[in-house]
């Protein structure tokens, strides 16, 4: 069973934000998290029990190649992106957002 994945506007906003900075580095590397990024989203669509819970419901993928987390609640059938963040950034910040 394949779990439909929405992103709350906070982790939109997350994945916008990184792209262009990315982009601003390197020309073409902001496609490049981009593509990462969904197929990370694919991939917890499919299996998203698969990686571990890190707070309380919350649970946390990593990115391929980029030093970023997904953080996700599974909600029934589900998954709930709370936020797309760099891995040195502080936990707290998604936590708020669970």
């Amino acid at each position: 069973m394949t779990f439909e994945v929405r992103l709350r506007p906070e982790a939109e906003r997350d994945l916008s934000e990184a792209a262009v900075w990315y982009e601003e580095q390197v020309a073409g590397l902001g496609h490049q998290f981009l593509d990462e990024v969904f197929n990370a989203l694919s991939t917890v669509g499919d299996a998203p029990h698969r990686y571990p819970v890190v707070h309380g419901n919350t649970r946390r993928m990593l990115i391929r190649k980029f030093p970023f987390g997904v953080y996700y609640q599974i909600e029934k059938s589900t998954v709930i992106v709370l936020a797309i963040m760099h891995a040195s950034r502080d936990p707290r910040l998604w936590r708020r957002r669970g």
